[in-house]
């Protein structure tokens, strides 16, 4: 017999997740303190920890590590995936997906970045916002689901993953790859006051340019990488101009665009500079074509490089992450999660894209409908992700895990 949940248990898993709040906070806590800067991606330690720390809550986790030549091949230096599988019957398997990989902390910090320091009602430290706090939504959702001790079908499978900064495909790309994930939906960390459903893709390239050294006191024995990599660096944003004018059709999503992250060359102030590399990131719009971007960009950078006698330039690809497109068959978990969402916010969750890109796109290819959802602000920007103060504000966290403990109970029963 098909039984729903009621508005009583939604009330008993509300109060079950406050009287164990603090105890929620201090599991984030202690995911913070361990870095997991990515790079250089030592990230085994961290996922070590937190299976030490599940078991805690007689969560027993699948470590997986994958093979350290893998791993180095990929340009990280150490990575372990976790599962943790909860099975109550026959039924739909939900998963939970969240990366505790994250950008180095830079400067400019007042609060130290692996303190997890609390003032003013706000977690402070780096992943404290994106995703290590949905480390803590999905643990304590699950919690306060089982505490409830109600008749329950199907299961839930808890991924924990560590390269979503390398694009994802050592954590669940490993594991899809693998079968090690048997999902019929997932939740993907994300933020509390929008359910993501689209978001663009993301090719990165790494351009060298070289030329020929020389001393600066004889510069026409030489030829100047610098001066071809400014021909390209111009012609990348006069085109970066032109994306404005292509404009994407979901919300959140405006147009594509280009930026250079990071420039290399030279080897002293008395020389021409014989090299010069850079690397730069194209976000691309689920509108777009993959290989046709790519193909754009290298004619761009080659166009450019032509225009400067003696310069050749070679073109790697870092990363290709394709967009994740909206999906229909989503619809269930996305309606459960704003219907929660808006009765316990006091306000409409809406839909929307998001310029990011995840490792949603990974669960999108092999079939799984998906939606991202968890505890943090209305934007990036907010929390300061990929900043300084990197913060969560703790009644998102609150709140968010309600959210995912109800629509796991609507789902489940």
């Amino acid at each position: 017999m098909t039984t729903t949940a009621c508005a009583a248990d939604y009330t008993a898993l509300d109060s079950w997740i406050d009287a164990h709040f603090d105890e929620e906070i201090r599991f984030l806590q202690a995911l913070v303190r361990v870095p997991t800067d990515t790079p250089p991606g030592n990230n085994a330690p961290h996922a070590e920890r937190t299976a030490e720390l599940l078991k805690d809550f007689g969560f027993e986790a699948e470590i997986h590590p994958v093979p350290a030549q893998e791993v180095i091949d990929y340009g990280l230096e150490s990575l372990t995936n976790l599962i943790v599988r909860r099975h109550y019957g026959a039924g739909r398997i939900i998963a939970l997906n969240a990366h505790g990989d994250v950008v180095p902390p830079g400067d400019g910090w007042t609060h130290d970045p692996y303190g997890a320091e609390i003032e003013d009602g706000k977690l402070y430290g780096r992943a404290s916002a994106v995703s290590k706090s949905d480390f803590a939504t999905y643990t304590f959702a699950v919690r306060a689901l089982e505490a409830l001790d109600l008749p329950l079908k199907g299961g839930i499978e808890l991924l924990f993953t560590y390269d979503e900064e390398f694009g994802g495909e050592l954590g669940p790309g490993w594991l899809l790859e693998k079968k090690l994930i048997q999902a019929d939906f997932l939740i993907a960390a994300g933020f509390s006051y929008q359910v993501v459903t689209a978001h663009n893709g993301c090719l990165q390239l790494e351009v060298t340019v070289h030329g020929k050294m020389a001393h600066a006191a004889i510069p026409d024995t030489g030829i100047d990488a610098l001066q071809g990599a400014t021909a390209i660096l111009n012609a990348l944003y006069r085109q970066n101009q032109s994306y404005k004018a292509i404009n994407s059709d979901i919300d959140g999503i405006d147009h594509p665009y280009l930026n250079v992250g990071r420039i290399e060359g030279g080897t002293n102030t008395n020389v021409v500079p014989g090299k010069v590399t850079l690397r730069l990131d194209r976000r691309m719009i689920p509108e777009e074509n993959p290989a046709e971007v790519e193909a754009d960009v290298r004619r761009v950078i080659a166009k450019a490089a032509a225009s400067t006698p003696g310069i050749s330039v070679d073109i790697k690809r870092l990363l290709m992450a394709e967009s994740w497109k909206p999906d229909t068959g989503n619809a269930e978990l996305v309606l459960a999660l704003q219907k929660h969402g808006q009765a316990v916010f006091g306000e409409a969750i809406p839909t929307s894209g998001t310029p990011l890109y995840t490792d949603v796109r990974l669960f999108g290819a092999a079939g799984i409908p998906a939606a991202i959802y968890g505890a943090g602000p209305r934007t990036v920007f907010e929390s300061s992700a990929k900043r300084a103060d990197e913060h969560l504000v703790l009644e998102d966290l609150r709140r968010a895990t309600k959210v995912v403990a109800r629509t796991l109970l609507e789902l489940m029963r």
